[in-house]
């Protein structure tokens, strides 16, 4: 398939990484803002084991872990731990607690999101690219 002409299709990952990156460092903000102990009441409630432990934990790789993806450094370190958090708030906390399939549209695009950034890299504008000097670990694409 023929992209635009002039725009490499690693423009359209960035939008997603920068996209994705803004999201999660709102929500990140949002539960230290809301109290590390609202947020660990809450996972306790939902089964999250080690809630005490898992809320600040969250709740860190959701800030600094988005602010980095806006960035785009360590883009797939960050990528992947937030696939498998999607994987688990689609799984365990939406479909298995019955909130039903509708309710977790966020967090599977969210997860699709993470795990186009593990597989495809950084895309274009990421610090990845001059950090790693351009070697995302994946063959040119010509």
């Amino acid at each position: 398939m023929k992209g635009i002409p002039g725009i490499h299709p690693d423009w359209g990952i960035t939008v997603v990484r920068i996209m994705t990156g803004l999201l999660f460092a709102v929500h990140g903000y949002q539960k230290f803002a809301r109290g590390l102990g609202d947020v660990s009441v809450y996972f306790a409630k939902i089964s999250i084991p080690f809630p005490g432990l898992m809320a600040p934990f969250i709740a860190t790789l959701e800030l600094v872990g988005g602010i980095l993806l806006i960035i785009g450094l360590f883009t797939r370190v960050v990528s992947a731990l937030f696939a498998l958090e999607m994987l688990v708030t689609t799984v365990w906390v939406k479909l298995a607690l019955g909130a039903g399939w509708n309710a977790s549209d966020l967090d599977r695009m969210l997860l699709v999101a993470g795990i186009l950034m593990v597989l495809a890299g950084p895309g274009a504008a990421a610090a990845d690219n001059l950090v790693f000097k351009g070697d995302t670990g994946c063959p040119s694409q010509t």
